[in-house]
């Protein structure tokens, strides 16, 4: 039939046309298969791989990380503990106030009452014993706590260093002898014969603060001689023949070139409020250190 339509001298003229359009028809089936597979493959990369934290592979606190909020606890308590030390020493103060402003009283029969009665005034009447007198001292002249001189009876340097009188007391109408602090004079008035018109002779009435014993403070020498450092209120006593009783006399006491009365010394210190502020704020600054730290695994 191809015969009949084309004749002889054609076909061999088609059948190479047909052999080449097929030929390129390959060709370009196999370029456009390669390009629609290239364009098929992923451009970009995945993304890498992330290392875990320190914080991921370690969630849990050790035993020596716990073991480190004693240093926080134990500041928060010291604050804790510096509160309740505030309010007490307060209430210290208000009682000593108490006692310092109350009208003064008859000093009681029995002597043992006393004891209960530190900083309160009383009112004793009989007459000094000037021959058996004891010093305390140093001490520096003062008055409503404050260390100066008194009615300008001593100049500036002599007031900074001097003695305390301690002379015993007998008693009116009874045989019980006190201890009676009359006051502070300077170092050359020490002895008895350089102040002859301070020696009050006869019954005298006069008003002393109450002052129980005191203990040796820390490094301060024991007592040598009749110049004790501190109030040792027993050996006082045994030395000068009286009861263990001790009174400071008042302000109104003090007589021409000494002794200067009113050597009772009422301070406090009330310094709380400031340690419960250093201990709270450190409680606070090694609770952030250890969350930081320990917690969060920060460094700086």
């Amino acid at each position: 039939m191809i015969r009949t339509l084309f004749p002889s001298q054609m076909l061999p003229t088609a059948r190479g046309t047909i052999g080449s359009a097929w030929k390129n028809h390959n060709k370009l089936h196999s370029e456009v298969s390669r390009t629609v597979h290239t364009r098929t493959k992923p451009r970009i990369s995945p993304p890498p791989k992330l290392r875990p934290s320190s914080t991921q592979n370690n969630t849990t606190i050790t035993p020596f990380g716990w073991g480190l909020l004693i240093i926080p606890a134990t500041t928060f308590g010291l604050g804790c503990w510096q509160v309740y030390r505030k309010q007490w020493k307060e209430g210290l103060i208000s009682e000593l106030e108490r006692k310092i402003h109350k009208s003064p009283v008859p000093i009681p029969d029995d002597l043992a009452d006393l004891n209960q009665m530190e900083y309160e005034t009383v009112t004793v009447r009989g007459e000094f014993l000037h021959d058996r007198e004891i010093h305390l001292g140093p001490r520096a002249c003062i008055q409503h706590g404050d260390s100066h001189t008194a009615g300008g009876l001593f100049s500036q340097k002599e007031a900074s260093i001097g003695f305390l009188v301690i002379t015993p007391f007998k008693l009116e109408g009874r045989e019980d002898k006190i201890l009676i602090n009359r006051g502070w004079v300077p170092k050359r008035y020490l002895e008895p014969e350089t102040r002859r018109e301070g020696q009050v002779t006869g019954t005298v009435e006069l008003q002393g603060v109450v002052r129980l014993p005191e203990n040796r403070p820390q490094f301060t020498p024991k007592q040598r001689g009749a110049i004790f450092m501190y109030r040792d209120v027993e050996k006082m006593a045994a030395m000068g023949g009286t009861e263990p009783y001790y009174l400071d006399a008042t302000v109104s006491s003090t007589v021409p070139l000494g002794p200067v009365g009113g050597q009772t010394r009422v301070t406090l210190r009330n310094e709380h409020l400031s340690y419960i502020m250093t201990w709270f704020s450190l409680s606070g600054f090694t609770t952030w250190l250890w969350f930081r730290q320990i917690v969060r695994g920060k460094s700086f």
